[in-house]
C-alpha cells in the first residue's frame, strides 16, 4: 500500500492504482468522459485532468499511477477552465441534433456540457460532412457525433474479445469503423452501443422508438441462456422497448450478448400465441382446460397413468418445473416425464454425480477469470454461454492465463489459444486420457488432492501407465509434441478451469467422454480452491433448475433417487407414487406402440430440438391427445388437439437457476400478451381441476420445495442472486477415477455436426426480427476443401441424407471446419437438422447431393 493526499484527504491505495481509483476509494469525484472501469484507460478526453504538486502541467487521473507522497488537487479555477475548453473543442464538429438523437437524456457529453458550464461555442472548424454508416446490421454509426473516446473499440477487444472495431483514418477525419469495412467478426452484442458516451453508435431496432426518460426500468434476469445475466427491461406502454444492463453492479458487469440486447423483440413477435384453441378453434381458457382435464382423467381412469406422458423445458421456471413433475406424478399417476436435457445435460449430471459427486458446475463462473490456465474442451463457448466466454477473456487477456482449446472445429477462442488441439471427431476420450498421462509423467499432477480425495489412486496410476500414447496420437490426429505442450500448460498452472460443452456433451458415448474429463479435472487440480473449476455448459436458460426439480423419471426433486426415496414425498403429497417411468426415448417408443395415448408438451418442441425429430413428427400423429403449451405458433401447435398460450420470461415471475447454481428472480415487466398466461398459472389451474382439494399457489409451493428438495433450506426465493451451494468440498476418498478407454472410431467420408450458433438461442430467437437480420435461416456449413471437391458454391441448395432421413438446405462455405465435417445450426424449423440425428448423438454420417 502507498499513501497520498487528494484535496487534503489522506488516502491509502494499493501500488499500481491510478489517481482516479484512489479518489474513487475516498469518495472524491473526478469528472470523466472516456473512462470506463472495465477497460484499460485511454486518456483521450482530458476531462479528468488534476493538478499534482511538483508537476508543471495537469495530469490525467485515469491513467496516471498514484505514487507515495503524491499531493493531488482535483478542483481549481485552472482545472475548471481546462475542462470547459476541452468540452468546447469536443463540440467543434459535433452536430446540434440532440432533439433527434437517441442518446439525448443519457448522453455523457450533454452531462459534461452542463457540469462544465459550456453554453457557447467559441471555436469553429470546417464541416467534414462525415456520412452515417448504415450498412451494419442492427447498429447505426454516426461519425459526426463521435468524440473518439475509443470505449467501443476497447470493449469490443478487451471485454468481448471480438476485436471487430478499429479507428480508421487519423486526425480530425478519424472515425470508428469495422475491419475491412464490414462487421465480419462482430458478435452484435450491443456492448459498443452501451459503452458509447454519445449518440454515435445507435441500436437500429430502438432508434426513434422511445425517449430514455419515458421508460420504466424493471430489473430482472435474461432468460436466453444458462448464464442468466442481470438486465433491466425498458418498458413503455406495456411493451418492452429495449433491454440494458448496468456496469459495476451486475454480475455480468453490464455486458450482454445478441440474445439479451437485441433478441427481446421475440416477446412481441407476430407469431406469438394469444388465445387457447381446441381442434384449431379459439376457445375460452375454461373450455380449453376442461378439454385437457377431462381427456386426461378419462384416460388415466381407464388405462392408468402409464398411458400419459409429459415433456417439460428449461424455458420454465424452477417453480413451474416443480409443479410440472408434481402434476404428472401426483395428479395423473405417471412418472413418464422428461425433457431435452436427456440428450445432453442429464447425461453430464449423472456421470459427474457418479465420479465426483457433482450436480453440475463445481464453482462460480467468476472463478474462471482467476484461473492460471483454462481448458476449453468440445465447446463453442462464445455461442453456448457468452458470459463464460467473457470470463475466459478476463483470465487470458487481463490476468495472463494460458488457454488450451480442444475442439474438432475452430471457434473464436481457437484463435486466441496458447495451444490449439484440433482433434478428430469422436476421439475425445483418447485426448483426455493422453493429457492425464502426460501430466502425470511430467510430475505435474495435483498429487496431494489425488491422494486425499481419490478412492482408487492405484487404479488411476495403473490405467494411465498402460496407456498407449502412440495410439492416442494416431486416433486424435495430434502430434505428441502438441499434446505434451498442452499438458505442460495445464500441469504447471496452480489453478485450472475446465469448460466443456455441447460438441462433447451431446455426442454419442458422451458418458465415457465426461468421465475422462472428470479424471482430467482431478489430475489438473481443477476441483479445489476459489480459482478455476469444472464447468459443463448448456445453452438453455434453466436446464440446471429443471434437473434440480427432478423432471426426469430417475429422480425426485433435489436428486433423490426415485426408486428409494419416495416415502417422504408420498407422505407430503398424500399419494402412492407410480412405479417405473419412461424417459424421452421410452415415451417415443410408447407412442409408436400405442401404449402412450396422451402427451403434454410444456415449452418444448421435439420437431426441432430433439434427435430423430422426423420420427417424433410421425409418432405425434398417433396420439389421442396432444397438448402443446408454448409461446409461438408453429407446425407443432398446428398438430395439437389443444394449444395453451404461455407467457415469456418478461411476463411472469419466478426463479431460475444458472449453470453455476445461482438462484435468480424473474420479475414481470409487462402483463401477459393477449390472453396468454404464465406456465405456473396454467399448470396450477389444471392441477386444481384434477385434484380439487389442492390448488397450488406460489408461496405454498416454495415452502414445499424448501422442505422436500434439500436444496433450498437457506434460500429466500424473494431475493435474487443467492447461491444454492458453497464451494465444492468433497469428502475424503469420495472421488472415483473412471478408467475409460477410447472406443474404436468409425471413419466416414462425410459427417454432419449439429449445434448452436452465436446469433440464436433455442428456437425463441428465430422469432426475433433482430436476430434474424444477422442470421436469417438455417444452412449447412461446408469446409472450403469439401466445397471445392464437390463443386459447391455459397447458397447452393443441397440434400443431406442420413440413416434417419433427409433434409434440403442451402450451403455456406466456412473455413473453421476441417475437411469431412459439416455443421448445421439446430434452431430452424426450415432446416430441421435434428431429423438426421440418431438418438443420443449430435453427429452422423451423411451423404450430400446437389438439387
Amino acid at each position: 500500500m502507498l499513501s497520498l493526499k487528494i484535496d487534503g484527504n489522506d488516502i491509502q491505495i494499493e501500488k499500481g492504482a491510478t489517481i482516479l481509483a484512489a479518489a474513487e476509494k475516498a469518495g472524491i469525484r473526478i469528472p470523466t468522459l472516456c473512462y470506463l472501469k472495465k477497460i484499460s484507460p485511454t486518456g483521450a478526453c482530458r476531462i479528468c485532468v488534476v493538478e499534482v504538486q511538483g508537476c508543471t502541467e495537469p495530469m490525467t487521473a485515469c491513467n496516471t499511477p498514484a505514487i507515495e507522497g503524491m499531493v493531488v488537487t482535483t478542483q481549481s479555477e485552472k482545472l475548471a477552465r481546462i475542462r470547459r475548453q476541452v468540452v468546447e473543442l469536443l463540440l467543434v464538429n459535433h452536430p446540434l441534433d440532440c432533439p433527434v438523437c437517441d442518446a439525448a437524456g443519457e448522453c455523457d457529453l450533454q452531462e459534461s456540457c452542463v457540469e462544465n458550464g459550456v453554453v457557447t461555442q467559441p471555436f469553429s472548424a470546417e464541416d467534414l460532412g462525415l456520412e452515417s454508416i448504415e450498412s451494419w446490421p442492427l447498429i447505426q454509426q454516426v461519425p459526426s457525433r463521435c468524440i473518439l473516446c475509443e470505449k467501443c473499440v476497447k470493449v469490443c477487444h478487451e471485454v468481448v474479445g471480438a476485436s471487430a472495431l478499429v479507428v480508421r483514418d487519423c486526425g480530425e477525419k478519424a472515425f470508428i469503423d469495422t475491419h475491412d469495412g464490414a462487421p465480419l467478426s462482430c458478435e452484435f452484442c450491443g456492448n459498443c452501443v452501451e459503452a458509447c458516451p454519445t449518440g454515435t453508435l445507435i441500436s437500429k431496432p430502438f432508434k426513434h422508438s422511445a425517449r430514455p426518460w419515458a421508460l420504466s426500468q424493471v430489473p430482472s434476469v435474461c432468460s436466453t441462456c444458462g448464464c442468466q445475466c442481470q438486465i433491466d427491461y425498458g418498458v413503455m406502454g406495456g411493451k418492452v422497448m429495449r433491454v440494458t444492463s448496468q456496469d459495476g453492479v451486475t454480475r455480468n458487469d453490464g455486458n450482454l450478448c445478441i440474445g439479451g440486447y437485441f433478441g427481446h423483440d421475440a416477446i412481441h413477435a407476430p407469431s406469438r400465441l394469444s388465445a387457447p384453441t381446441v381442434a384449431g378453434e379459439v376457445v375460452t381458457w375454461q373450455r380449453a382446460l376442461d378439454e385437457v382435464s377431462s381427456a386426461l382423467r378419462t384416460l388415466t381412469d381407464s388405462e392408468g397413468g402409464a398411458a400419459v406422458a409429459g415433456l417439460s423445458s428449461p424455458q420454465l421456471s424452477n417453480e413451474e418445473n416443480y409443479l410440472f413433475q408434481k402434476l404428472f406424478r401426483v395428479a395423473l399417476g405417471s412418472n413418464n416425464i422428461d425433457s431435452e436435457a436427456r440428450f445432453g445435460a442429464l447425461r453430464t449430471l449423472q456421470t459427474l454425480q457418479r465420479t465426483l459427486g457433482l450436480h453440475g458446475a463445481s464453482n462460480r463462473i467468476e472463478s474462471i477469470a482467476l484461473a492460471e490456465a483454462v481448458l476449453v474442451f468440445g465447446a463453442d463457448v462464445t455461442a453456448e454461454a457468452p458470459a463464460v466466454d467473457w470470463q475466459i477473456g478476463l483470465a487470458c487477456r487481463k490476468n495472463d492465463a494460458k488457454l488450451v482449446v480442444a475442439t474438432m472445429r475452430r471457434t473464436k477462442l481457437s484463435a486466441q489459444a496458447n495451444s490449439r488441439l484440433g482433434y478428430r471427431p469422436g476421439s475425445e476420450v483418447a485426448l483426455a486420457n493422453a493429457l492425464c498421462r502426460l501430466i502425470l509423467d511430467e510430475g505435474l499432477a495435483d498429487q496431494s488432492f489425488i491422494d486425499r480425495f481419490c478412492e482408487n489412486p492405484d487404479e488411476l496410476s495403473s490405467h494411465l501407465a498402460a496407456l498407449d500414447l502412440d495410439l492416442a496420437v494416431s486416433v486424435t490426429g495430434l502430434s505428441l509434441e502438441a499434446l505434451r505442450d498442452a499438458a505442460r500448460l495445464l500441469g504447471q498452472a496452480s489453478s485450472v478451469a475446465l469448460v466443456f460443452g455441447a460438441d462433447l456433451i451431446k455426442s454419442e458415448g458422451a458418458e465415457a467422454k465426461i468421465a475422462a474429463l472428470s479424471n482430467l479435472a482431478m489430475i489438473t487440480g481443477a476441483l479445489h480452491g476459489e480459482a478455476g473449476g469444472l464447468f459443463p455448459l448448456d445453452e438453455k436458460p434453466n436446464t440446471q433448475g429443471l434437473l434440480d426439480q427432478g423432471v426426469y423419471p430417475e429422480a425426485l426433486p433435489g436428486y433423490h433417487p426415485y426408486g428409494s426415496s419416495r416415502a417422504p414425498f408420498e407422505k407430503a403429497w398424500n399419494v402412492s407414487l407410480p412405479e417405473g417411468g419412461l424417459d424421452a426415448t421410452g415415451i417415443l417408443e410408447g407412442i409408436e406402440a400405442g401404449t402412450i395415448k396422451a402427451l403434454y408438451l410444456a415449452g418444448t418442441n421435439p420437431l426441432v430440438s430433439f434427435p430423430q425429430s422426423a420420427r417424433w413428427a410421425s409418432a405425434l400423429k398417433k396420439l389421442d391427445l396432444l397438448v402443446v403449451q408454448d409461446l409461438y405458433d408453429s407446425p407443432l401447435t398446428r398438430m395439437a388437439h389443444v394449444v395453451l398460450p404461455a407467457s415469456s420470461g418478461a411476463e411472469k415471475s419466478g426463479t431460475l437457476t444458472s449453470l453455476d447454481h445461482r438462484i435468480n428472480s424473474l420479475n414481470a415487466a409487462i402483463a401477459p400478451l393477449g390472453d396468454s398466461r404464465s406456465d405456473f398459472h396454467i399448470l396450477a389451474h389444471l392441477y386444481g381441476m384434477l385434484r380439487p382439494a389442492e390448488t397450488p399457489c406460489m408461496e405454498s409451493l416454495r415452502k414445499e420445495m424448501k422442505s422436500l428438495c434439500g436444496l433450498y433450506a437457506d434460500t429466500a426465493f424473494s431475493i435474487s442472486g443467492q447461491w444454492l451451494k458453497q464451494m465444492y468440498s468433497p469428502e475424503a476418498k469420495s472421488l472415483e477415477y473412471a478408467p475409460v478407454d477410447q472406443s474404436e472410431l468409425v471413419q466416414n467420408d462425410l459427417e454432419l455436426l449439429s449445434g448452436k450458433i452465436l446469433y440464436h438461442f433455442g428456437t425463441t430467437t428465430t422469432h426475433s426480427k433482430a436476430c434474424l437480420t444477422v442470421f436469417p435461416a438455417g444452412a449447412v456449413a461446408v469446409s472450403p476443401e469439401d466445397a471445392e471437391k464437390m463443386g459447391l458454391s455459397p447458397r447452393q441448395n443441397v440434400r443431406l441424407s442420413s440413416s434417419e432421413g433427409a433434409i434440403d438446405a442451402p450451403v455456406g462455405i466456412c473455413d473453421s471446419l476441417p475437411q469431412g465435417l459439416l455443421f448445421a445450426p439446430h434452431h430452424f424449423e426450415g432446416v430441421a437438422v435434428q431429423g438426421l440425428m440418431p438418438a443420443g448423438s449430435n453427429r452422423v454420417a451423411v451423404q450430400l447431393s446437389k438439387i
